[in-house]
C-alpha cells in the first residue's frame, strides 16, 4: 500500500531532493582544476595595501611573491612603499634577523637597491646571529638571510658549516618531526620543513664539502616524516600536527606548505608524492585568507619548479554533458600553475556507470587535440552512454620518452561524469477505478508538457490511477530519482506518495477505501501534483494535473484529528484584521433658533462690559511714555488678548491639554510683563506722592 506523508514530510522530501542535487554536482566538482582568473582576482582583494604598503615585511613579501608567480600585471603599485621599508629595514641596526630575512626575500622580487655598505652590515649581523642562535627559528631566518645574500654575492660562506648543522639536527625527533628549540618538548611537521629548508641552506653556504654521514641521517628522517603523511579518498596527500598544546598549531596547508618548501629545497620529493600534494593544494580551491593564499600559490610554484618532477593536471570545462545539446568531451592538461603542457595525448580507457562493477561501456580511444583551444575533444558520445552519472577514466600519455623523466602525470585518472538528456514521458493518464470490478469509471489523458488540468469526483468506494512512461533518448527505460504524486486538501492537509514502476511503466493506485483513517475523513477538494525529478533529466517537472472532489463517509467518534498547520512565522507581519469601532449615536440637538438665541444671552455680559467703560470714563493718560515701560506696557495688554484668542480656538480647535500648556507659557509671560508695568506705576506714584 502507499505510504501516506504528512507535511513536514513533504518538506524533508523536498529538501532531500534539493541536498542529493547538490551533492551530484559537488561530487562533479570534485576533482582538481589548476590555477585560474579566480586566484588572481582573490589576490588582488586579498593583498589590498593601506594606504599604499603593507602592515609588515613579511606581508610585504607574500603579497609580492602571490602578484609574481600569478604574473598579475595590474598589481597595486606597492614596489616604492616596500623598496622604502627595505631599505629602512636593512640600515637599521635594530632590525631582527626575521626582519632582514623577508626584507632580503622582498627585495629579490622588487629589484630594490640595497648598498653594499648595507650588505656587509646585514652580512655581519646574519652571521653572528647563526652562531648565537639557541632555536630554530633563529637558524631558520639567519641562515635564510645568507642564502639570499649569496644569491647576488658568492663569497657568502659559513666556515663551521658542519657545526651549525649538527646544532640544527639536534631539534629532530625519532618520528621525523622536529622541535622549535631544545626547552619545548613539542615536536611537529611544521617545524620539519622550516629544519629541511634551513639544513638545505647551510649545505649551500658551506665553504668544504659537508660530512655525508650529516646528509644520509637527514634522509632517513625525511623517510620517517613520509610515514606521518595522509591521505584523502581522492588521493590527496598532506601533513598534519596533532598537537596537545593548540597555541602553535598550524592547520594542514600550512603545515602542508612548509614541508614542501623543505623537501623542494633537499629535493626529496618523488613523482607519486607530488602529484598526491598538488591534489591538495589544487583540492583547497580559491581560499579566503591572504595567508592561505600565499600558502596555496607559493607551494604550487614550488612543486611546479622543482628538480625531481613536475605535475601534470587533467581537468575538464564541464563534467555535465547534454546528449540534446550534443555536447562534446573536453579534457584539458597543464601544469599546476596552468602553464601548457608537453606534447601529448589524451585516451579514455574505459567508462563505468557511477556505483557499477561491470564492463567498462566504451572502448579505449584517443581524444582529438585541438592546438588553438588546448583541448582533448571527444566530439561524439558512444551510442553506449546514455543519460545518467559515469565514471569515465582517462589516461595521459607523453609523446617523449624523456618527457618522463620530467614530468609525472600520476597513471589513470577517474572522474565523475554526468550525461543529461530530455527524457520522453508518453501515454501519462489518469483514472478513477471502481473498488470491485476495476472497471474503468472516468478515464483522460494527461498533458505533462502543457498547463492543462483535469476535474474529477470520486468517493471512497473507488480508486484512482495515474500512469506514465519514461524513456530516454536512447530509447530505453528511464528510472527518476524521484516520482512523487501530492494530493493536497482544501484545509491544507498534504499527503505524498511514492510512484512505483516497472520497466518503463510507472503507475499508482489509491484505494480510497484503505485511505479513508489517512485522510482523516476529510472530504471535499484534492489538488493532485506530480512530481518526477532527477539531476540528469533536463525537464523534470513539478506539476498540478487537476483535482479530485472526493467524497468520504462522516468520521466515527474516535477518528484521528488531521495535524495542526505549521504557522508561517513571517505572517505576524502581514496585514491585520481591520477594527471597527461602533460610536455612540449623537444626542439630538436644539433647534437653530434657540442656540442662536443662547448666543445673544452669552454675549450681553460682553457689552455691559464695554457700556460700563465708557460709562466710567476709561482713559489712556496713566499709559507709560518712557520707551521700555511703555514697551511692558504693551506686551502686557497683548498678552491679555492672547489669552482671549486662546479661549476661542479652545472654543473652535484645541482640546482641553493643548490650551493649558499654550496658557502656561502664556501665563509666564503676563506675569513677568505685568510686574514690570505694575512695578513702573507704584514707583511713579511713589514720587508723585512725594513731590
Amino acid at each position: 500500500m502507499p505510504r501516506n506523508l504528512h507535511f513536514e514530510m513533504a518538506r524533508r522530501l523536498v529538501g532531500f531532493m534539493a541536498l542529493l542535487f547538490f551533492l551530484s554536482i559537488c561530487e562533479a566538482a570534485s576533482f582538481f582544476q589548476p590555477i585560474s582568473d579566480s586566484h588572481r582576482s582573490a589576490a588582488l582583494e586579498l593583498f589590498s595595501p593601506d594606504h599604499g604598503s603593507f602592515k609588515s615585511l613579511e606581508e610585504t613579501y607574500e603579497a609580492l611573491r602571490t602578484f609574481d608567480v600569478l604574473g598579475i600585471e595590474k598589481k597595486p603599485n606597492v614596489t616604492a612603499t616596500a623598496c622604502h621599508l627595505i631599505s629602512k629595514a636593512a640600515g637599521s641596526s635594530s632590525s631582527t634577523p626575521k626582519d632582514l630575512f623577508y626584507a632580503l626575500k622582498a627585495s629579490s622580487i622588487a629589484k630594490c637597491k640595497i648598498e653594499d655598505k648595507a650588505f656587509q652590515g646585514i652580512i655581519t649581523r646574519l652571521t653572528a646571529a647563526v652562531n648565537d642562535a639557541s632555536s630554530l627559528l633563529d637558524f631558520y631566518y639567519s641562515v635564510g638571510g645568507l642564502v639570499l645574500i649569496k644569491s647576488s654575492k658568492d663569497d657568502v660562506h659559513l666556515a663551521n658549516a658542519d657545526e651549525i648543522f649538527r646544532s640544527v639536527k639536534a631539534f629532530s625527533q625519532s618520528d621525523g618531526r622536529w622541535r622549535y628549540s631544545s626547552n619545548n618538548p613539542e615536536s611537529s611537521a611544521f617545524a620539519s620543513g622550516i629544519a629541511l629548508e634551513t639544513l638545505a641552506g647551510i649545505v649551500s653556504l658551506a665553504s668544504s664539502e659537508l660530512d655525508q654521514s650529516l646528509v644520509s641521517t637527514l634522509n632517513n628522517d625525511i623517510s620517517k616524516l613520509f610515514d606521518s603523511i595522509e591521505k584523502y579518498d581522492d588521493g590527496a596527500l598532506y601533513f598534519d600536527d596533532k598537537l596537545v598544546d593548540g597555541h602553535d598549531h598550524q592547520g594542514p596547508l600550512a603545515t602542508t606548505s612548509s614541508v614542501v618548501r623543505g623537501l623542494n629545497a633537499f629535493a626529496a620529493l618523488s613523482g607519486n608524492k607530488i602529484l598526491g600534494l598538488a591534489n591538495f593544494f589544487l583540492g583547497i580551491g580559491v581560499p579566503g585568507d591572504a595567508k592561505d593564499l600565499f600558502n596555496q600559490i607559493d607551494s604550487l610554484a614550488c612543486l611546479e619548479s622543482n628538480r625531481v618532477s613536475i605535475p601534470l593536471i587533467l581537468s575538464l570545462p564541464s563534467t555535465v554533458l547534454s546528449l540534446t545539446k550534443k555536447d562534446s568531451l573536453q579534457v584539458k592538461v597543464n601544469t599546476v600553475l596552468g602553464s601548457n603542457a608537453p606534447p601529448l595525448t589524451v585516451k579514455l580507457v574505459g567508462a563505468f556507470t557511477s556505483g557499477s562493477k561491470d564492463a567498462s561501456l566504451v572502448e579505449s580511444q584517443e581524444l582529438v587535440f585541438d592546438a588553438e583551444t588546448g583541448l582533448h575533444n571527444l566530439n561524439n558520445l558512444p551510442k553506449s552512454i546514455d543519460v545518467g552519472s559515469y565514471t569515465f577514466v582517462f589516461e595521459i600519455v607523453l609523446h617523449e620518452p624523456e618527457h618522463e623523466k620530467v614530468y609525472v602525470t600520476g597513471g589513470q585518472k577517474k572522474v565523475p561524469i554526468f550525461v543529461s538528456g530530455l527524457v520522453k514521458i508518453e501515454n501519462a493518464e489518469i483514472v478513477i477505478l471502481d473498488s470491485d470490478l476495476g472497471s474503468i469509471e472516468t478515464q483522460k489523458k494527461l498533458d505533462l508538457a502543457g498547463q492543462s488540468a483535469v476535474s474529477l469526483s470520486a468517493n471512497h468506494l473507488q480508486k484512482l490511477r495515474v500512469s506514465f512512461k519514461l524513456t530516454t533518448p536512447r530509447g530505453l527505460a528511464f528510472k527518476p530519482h524521484q516520482a512523487l504524486l501530492k494530493l493536497r486538501h482544501e484545509s491544507k492537509v498534504e499527503h505524498i506518495f511514492v510512484v512505483g514502476n516497472s520497466g518503463e511503466q510507472f503507475e499508482i493506485v489509491l484505494n480510497f477505501l484503505g485511505l479513508v483513517e489517512k485522510f482523516f475523513y476529510l472530504s471535499g477538494r484534492y489538488d493532485i501534483e506530480l512530481t518526477v525529478g532527477d539531476v540528469v533529466m533536463e525537464n523534470s517537472l513539478l506539476r498540478a494535473i487537476g483535482h479530485v472532489e472526493l467524497d468520504l463517509p462522516e468520521p466515527p467518534e474516535k477518528a484521528p484529528r488531521p495535524p495542526p498547520q505549521p504557522v508561517d512565522p513571517y505572517s505576524r507581519y502581514g496585514p491585520k484584521a481591520e477594527i471597527t469601532h461602533i460610536f455612540r449615536a449623537p444626542e439630538k440637538r436644539p433647534q437653530k433658533e434657540l442656540s442662536l438665541a443662547f448666543l445673544g444671552l452669552t454675549l450681553l455680559p460682553l457689552l455691559g462690559f464695554l457700556f460700563g467703560l465708557s460709562r466710567l470714563g476709561v482713559n489712556l493718560k496713566n499709559f507709560p511714555t518712557n520707551t521700555i515701560p511703555a514697551t511692558f506696557a504693551i506686551l502686557f495688554h497683548v498678552g491679555i488678548g492672547a489669552v482671549l484668542l486662546l479661549y476661542v480656538f479652545f472654543w473652535l480647535k484645541l482640546d482641553l491639554f493643548q490650551t493649558l500648556q499654550l496658557l502656561g507659557f502664556l501665563g509666564v509671560f503676563l506675569v513677568f510683563a505685568g510686574h514690570r508695568i505694575l512695578s513702573y506705576l507704584a514707583a511713579t506714584s511713589a514720587k508723585l506722592k512725594s513731590a
